[in-house]
C-alpha cells in the first residue's frame, strides 16, 4: 500500500489494517477513495523493515545471492518489484522476489525474466496453488523461474511453463531453461521501473550498456 496508488483491495487484511489505525480512506476531488498510510502505519512499516533488517533470513540470502549470480551474467535485477497483471477477470499485485532485464539498448533483445525464490517446501507447495499469480507473472515475463533451496524440491514439482534454477554448496544451478515467449513490456512495467531502484552487484561499478 505505500508504493501503490491506493487502490483499494477490500479483503480481510485491509479491513484490519483500517480499524487499526494504520490506514485510512482518502476522497480527493474527482478521484475515487483511495487508502493511504496514517502516522502510526508509517511508524509500524519502519519498525518492521528495522527488524527485518536486522535479522537475514535463508530466503533473503538466496534472493541476494540470485540477483548477484544474474547481474554476473549481464541483467539488470529489481527486487521485490511492485507489478500489476490481469490473467484473468481480476488486476492482481505481483511481488517478484527478483525481476530482470538483459542489458541492453534494444526493446528486442530485454528478455524480461521473473525469479521465484523458495526455500521452505511447505511455501514452494503454496505458491504452487496460485496458477493466478503465476500466469501473471508469465504475462509481465518472457519467462518465469523458480529458484529453489537445496532440498526443497526439483523438475518434477514445477510446471512445464516455469524453468528451475537449483542452489547448492557450489551454488547456483539452471536445471530446466524456462520456455521463452517474447514479451513486450507493458507501460505500468515502465512506470514501475522508473520508479525504482536495481540490484548493485557487490564491489562493481555499473557497467554500460551493450548495444546486443
Amino acid at each position: 500500500m505505500y508504493r501503490s496508488a491506493g487502490w483499494p483491495c477490500e479483503d480481510n487484511i485491509e479491513l484490519d489494517l483500517l480499524a487499526a489505525g494504520l490506514l485510512e480512506r482518502v476522497k480527493a476531488g474527482s478521484r475515487p477513495v483511495h487508502l493511504r498510510l496514517t502516522d502510526p502505519g508509517i511508524e509500524a512499516l519502519s519498525r518492521w523493515l528495522d527488524g527485518n533488517r536486522r535479522r537475514r533470513d535463508p530466503h533473503e540470502d538466496l534472493v541476494l545471492q540470485t540477483a548477484e549470480w544474474l547481474s554476473q551474467q549481464g541483467r539488470i535485477c529489481f527486487c521485490g518489484l511492485a507489478l500489476r497483471a490481469r490473467p484473468s477477470e481480476r488486476w492482481l499485485r505481483l511481488r517478484p522476489d527478483i525481476f530482470s532485464l538483459r542489458r541492453t539498448t534494444r526493446p528486442a533483445y530485454l528478455e524480461p525474466a521473473v525469479y521465484e525464490i523458495k526455500v521452505k517446501r511447505s511455501d514452494l507447495l503454496a505458491d504452487l496453488n496460485r496458477p493466478d499469480k503465476r500466469g501473471g507473472y508469465l504475462l509481465t515475463a518472457s519467462r518465469c523461474y523458480y529458484v529453489l533451496g537445496e532440498g526443497v524440491g526439483g523438475c518434477a514439482d514445477i510446471p512445464d511453463e516455469c524453468g528451475v534454477i537449483v542452489a547448492s554448496p557450489a551454488g547456483l544451478s539452471v536445471v530446466r531453461p524456462a520456455p521463452v515467449e517474447p514479451r513486450d513490456l507493458p507501460f505500468s512495467t515502465w512506470m514501475a521501473l522508473a520508479q525504482a531502484h536495481p540490484y548493485q552487484p557487490l564491489g562493481s561499478p555499473v557497467a554500460e550498456l551493450s548495444p546486443v
